[in-house]
């Protein structure tokens, strides 16, 4: 993967994810509980994490490249606003960066047309100020629900407020499990929880945050990742990002080593979202060359692979910056919002 980017010659010639070809799998459907396939779910910890540990020494990506892949990582990028202090003003001017997350001049010095972030990730409340605010765009609206971030409302309130985000317009609903079922290894438990979370987002797409610094040991990811798929979950992801510890490597080959399995068995492919601490363009990159190597080209595109990250596309920007004129600049020259 040295010196070679995803869709490098188009990219840098003007041509964008939105004026490519969208594509778009089957989604998935999920499958009857196998207890006897869980159960078979062993993860390797020292040898997750040596081949974690080596994945950004071994891959890198430079110059034309690198701004290749890192207009790429804009596109996968869920914007996100989750402050108790959010207003409709801020919001809206996170959809204004989302809809132009990058300054005309440097696109037209990379000779790139226009692009956009994958998604934008609010709370309920500012569901509807999204919305309007991304009319036109083609940009999906994005909400955190089911008592996010601890999910410890009551079972009949996290179902309902599913209903009245989808209702208000989002396209995609971030979940969060109960992570009680995953520490007393009650699987079926957590299986009829999803289950009944995807059916209560219908058309909307269904991201189940594992909260992975929560569950324990990294059998315990892979376990759980694997009911969230068995039970329709459409992306996996990380973390709430309000956790101690949010994304890391390890972690995320545990999860799309489960990505990969699943698809193996069932034939469908399945989203994977890192969330948390993914403020940095260097770190996106190496996530980025992680899921290349692990699951291939075809989760290098936004329908199969997000960041949720509020403070990456700064940085982004900023090494794009760099790029063209030689020259960082400073920061609150790229604000987000």
């Amino acid at each position: 993967m040295t010196n070679a980017a995803p869709q490098t010659e188009t990219m840098l010639s003007g041509a964008t994810d939105a004026q490519l070809p969208q594509l778009h799998e089957p989604r998935n459907a999920g499958t009857e509980l196998d207890l006897d396939w869980v159960a078979r779910v062993q993860a390797n910890t020292s040898a997750i994490e040596r081949r974690a540990s080596t994945i950004g020494a071994r891959r890198s990506v430079k110059k034309d490249y690198q701004a290749a892949w890192l207009c790429r990582a804009i596109t996968l990028i869920d914007l996100t606003t989750l402050a108790g202090d959010d207003t409709a003003g801020r919001v809206r001017r996170l959809c204004a960066k989302a809809a132009t997350p990058v300054r005309h001049d440097i696109l037209e010095a990379l000779g790139m047309g226009p692009i956009t972030t994958g998604a934008v990730c609010v709370y309920h409340d500012m569901i509807e100020t999204a919305v309007d605010a991304l009319k036109g765009t083609g940009i999906p609206v994005a909400a955190v629900s089911t008592g996010f971030p601890a999910g410890l409302s009551p079972f009949h309130l996290r179902v309902a407020e599913i209903g009245e985000s989808v209702k208000a317009g989002a396209a995609e609903i971030d979940i969060v499990i109960s992570r009680r079922h995953v520490l007393t290894q009650n699987w079926q438990a957590l299986y009829d929880e999803m289950r009944e979370f995807r059916a209560a987002c219908g058309e909307a797409h269904v991201k189940a945050i594992l909260a992975t610094g929560e569950l324990g040991s990294l059998r315990n990811v892979a376990r759980a990742s694997l009911i969230c798929m068995m039970a329709g979950a459409d992306f996996i992801k990380t973390s709430t990002g309000k956790e101690s510890v949010n994304a890391t490597l390890p972690v995320t080959l545990t999860m799309i080593r489960a990505i990969r399995d699943y698809e193996e068995r069932t034939g469908f492919k399945v989203g994977y979202k890192p969330a948390g601490g993914i403020s940095k363009a260097k770190d996106a990159l190496v996530y980025m060359a992680l899921m290349k190597d692990e699951l291939g080209d075809r989760w290098l595109k936004p329908d199969l692979f997000r960041f949720g990250a509020s403070s990456l596309l700064g940085d982004i920007e900023r090494q794009l910056e760099h790029h063209v004129t030689g020259r960082y600049s400073a920061s609150y020259r790229h604000a987000a919002g």
